[in-house]
């Protein structure tokens, strides 16, 4: 029947959480109410509601835009929209101060839960259950609405998989394996806890500063309407809107290995938050990322180490006896799904999270693995580009699910190589100050070292990760 899918729910689900590289599903949601999210029936479904938006330049500087350089306007979905498409009647709107062909706009990690909590019926537009994750719907998801060039810094998320469902519009993604960790230069400042993100910025990288992000390999992919981008755990990821209006829709699959990435984010919060208090304010410097509420006090992180720590040493007393029992839990097993950031706030404690990851026979080799995964036109490897298409080509993926040649994104990307800096802006709101700081000048000197150089090196992953096994250890784990 024309409904039939090319995977069932219980094959994709073992695709998911076997496949450790990135791969694109096709032809699974065509059915999916979801797809009709395009941004103008999101408008009349919010009716007048309204949602913040992150603003950035369009100029492709050397230094990533953190959210901590960033601008923000409360909207509604109305004014954006007349907004990124330079109508006269935003002059006095939200975006007046913002000039639509130099700033883009993003409403990112909006929890549906959330902003349609009072239209809850639409959460069952989205049905993740054709994946294997029976129960999971808008619920446990996250929207991203975005104009052309909006984007997210390079960063990996360190709970989780993801699966991403494009809606409206096209992304680019450039991903990169776990291995490259060390050629991304990665920082935990700005701090958002569940994020490590990339000093590089992967569309105009600086490397004099960065030289070992030549070795880096980026897989790169155009993700189209209909198809749905699995990234798997800590992959390292780029995501750029390359159409006028795009609009997404992910759920984070949690992991076992998230227990252990909990008691790694708990120490590395303990370490971030008591250095970091104990700068001098006046020095201006903006480390907690927006999505955090405040630097919680020693007290409280130290309280979450200890919960983190719990939860790990009792997912592995009771790892065993639980696979007999997870094919039936359900939608139970959700209790942390879509909780990437703010765990605490959104209450997603370490010890109410359940598996997912059990019932698969991991013990084969990745050969053997990647042997029986169903790679074709229904499900599409993001492969290593090749060295001839340099640092930004790109695999367009059509939303029919064939594979077409590389497409070569260097003029284009070439157009926006310009600095911060020589952007002469109209209007005196455009440049927040926050927006140039001493990480921004080529000539910052080398040889005075900052407390967040010694963070880069106290927090690095690998650092932390060694601190955790020792940590653990004390545990009798």
């Amino acid at each position: 029947g024309e409904d039939v899918k090319p995977f069932t729910p219980e094959k994709a689900k073992e695709i998911v959480m076997s496949l450790q590289q990135p791969a694109v599903f096709c032809n699974m949601v065509g059915d999916w109410p979801a797809l009709h999210w395009n941004v103008k029936y999101l408008s009349a479904v919010l009716d007048g509601k309204t949602i913040k938006f992150r603003l950035g330049l369009k100029t492709v500087d050397l230094v990533p835009q953190f959210e901590t350089r960033c601008s923000y306007v409360e909207a509604g979905l109305e004014e954006f929209l007349a907004w990124s498409c330079g109508q006269p009647s935003c002059l006095s709107g939200p975006f007046s101060c913002y000039d639509s062909s130099k700033y883009w706009a993003y409403a990112d990690y909006k929890y549906i839960a959330r902003i349609f909590e009072d239209k809850p019926e639409i959460f069952q537009d989205i049905r993740w259950s054709d994946f294997g994750f029976p129960g999971r719907s808008g619920k446990e998801s996250t929207l991203w609405i975005g104009s052309e060039g909006a984007n997210t810094p390079c960063h990996l998320d360190s709970y989780g998989c993801n699966l991403v469902l494009q809606v409206e519009g096209r992304k680019r993604w450039h991903l990169f394996p776990p291995g490259d960790t060390s050629f991304l230069y990665p920082t935990r400042i700005p701090y958002e806890e569940s994020s490590i993100f990339s000093k590089v910025n992967v569309a105009n990288p600086d490397l004099k500063r960065f030289p070992k992000f030549r070795n880096s390999t980026a897989h790169v992919v155009t993700l189209s309407p209909g198809q749905v981008l699995l990234v798997p755990r800590h992959w390292w990821h780029y995501v750029e809107s390359i159409d006028p209006i795009t609009v997404s829709i992910n759920s984070w699959i949690e992991l076992d290995a998230d227990h252990g990435a909990r008691v790694e984010e708990a120490i590395t919060r303990m370490l971030v938050c008591a250095i970091k208090s104990a700068e001098n304010p006046s020095d201006g410097d903006l480390w907690l990322n927006p999505t955090e509420v405040e630097a919680t006090s020693h007290e409280i992180n130290l309280q979450y180490l200890n919960q983190a720590v719990s939860a790990y040493v009792k997912c592995q007393k009771t790892s065993v006896p639980e696979q007999a029992h997870s094919s039936s839990a359900g939608a139970e097993q959700r209790t942390g799904a879509s909780c990437k950031r703010k765990k605490r706030e959104v209450g997603c404690e370490p010890d109410g999270c359940r598996l997912l990851t059990h019932g698969f026979d991991f013990s084969t080799s990745k050969a053997e693995e990647l042997q029986k995964i169903p790679f074709g036109p229904h499900l599409i490897q993001v492969l290593p580009q090749s060295q001839e298409t340099g640092s930004m080509g790109a695999v367009a993926v059509e939303s029919d699910g064939r594979d077409l040649p590389c497409e070569n994104e260097g003029e284009h990307i070439g157009k926006l190589h310009r600095r911060r800096k020589q952007l002469v802006t109209s209007n005196d709101c455009e440049m927040p100050a926050h927006q140039m700081d001493s990480d921004s000048s080529p000539c910052t000197s080398q040889t005075a070292l900052s407390t967040n150089d010694l963070l880069d090196c106290l927090v690095n992953p690998h650092v932390i990760n060694l601190v955790a096994r020792l940590l653990l250890e004390r545990t009798g784990v």
